[in-house]
């Protein structure tokens, strides 16, 4: 169901493997009546895949609903999987993470979500070219989308809020040497670019996913169990707690 609150879009380019599309298209994805509209965009970390993996979605509604703020998660994608009600709300499932995306495949479909963005106060961007990693692709390309990507949000919705992730590592024994620096780097360079975009009208904002992030918080090599979205949520929820409106 939708929810009164902000319009926060969260972007959220994950990594994972390619695998099955686990959502279904929604219907009614841009007329939504809430202050604060929360888009995540990315990957199958944003998607979810019960009972197999987490996304981190189904936890952070939990605790926005707990705060009592106004919002809505939108998006043109609805979660197939049963999560339990709670405060005797059922779960707003929209969202835009597709299994597999890379930031290629983010910026190619971003003018299909631009009526969405248009509406959005806030984005969330995780793990930004993590698949792109995953996948052997070129570092530079990848931070080059995530530009493209951010300027054509802005470009449409000059005064949205962007929240970007530092990415959380995979599981320690899947993180070669070549992912390693790969994720140092984007980390490292979201950081800059957080500043270098941010403007007057539109924050953008690092949130730091990999600091202290284990290996207990995985269903597998990349994805999150219970516990390890409920953490996500936890860090998302410390920074749009301070910019909802």
């Amino acid at each position: 169901m939708k929810y009164l609150r902000s319009i926060i879009v969260v972007v959220l380019i994950t990594f994972y493997s390619c695998e099955e599309e686990r959502s279904t298209v929604c219907q009614d994805v841009t007329d939504s009546t809430s202050i604060n509209k929360i888009l995540p965009i990315g990957a199958s970390r944003v998607e979810g895949g019960r009972p197999d993996y987490e996304s981190y979605r189904y936890e952070l509604w939990k605790r926005l609903i707990d705060s009592g703020v106004d919002f809505d998660l939108v998006g043109s994608y609805c979660d197939e999987a049963m999560y339990p009600s709670y405060m005797d709300f059922s779960f707003d499932g929209n969202h835009e993470g597709i299994g597999g995306n890379t930031s290629g495949d983010i910026l190619n479909r971003i003018d299909q979500w631009l009526p969405i963005v248009q509406e959005a106060t806030h984005v969330l961007i995780s793990s930004p070219g993590g698949n792109d990693a995953l996948e052997g692709l070129d570092f530079q390309n990848a931070l080059d989308n995530i530009h493209l990507i951010i300027d054509t949000m802005q470009a449409v919705n000059p005064s949205i809020t962007i929240l970007i992730e530092q990415l959380a590592p995979a599981r320690s024994e899947a993180m070669t040497q070549d992912l390693t620096t790969f994720f140092n780097q984007m980390n490292s360079a979201v950081i800059s670019l957080a500043n270098q975009k941010s403007t007057p009208q539109s924050q953008v904002i690092s949130v730091d996913m990999a600091s202290g992030f284990n290996d207990s918080y995985y269903a597998d090599d990349v994805h999150y169990n219970t516990e390890g979205a409920k953490e996500i949520a936890r860090r998302y929820f410390s920074i749009l707690q301070n910019v909802l409106l």
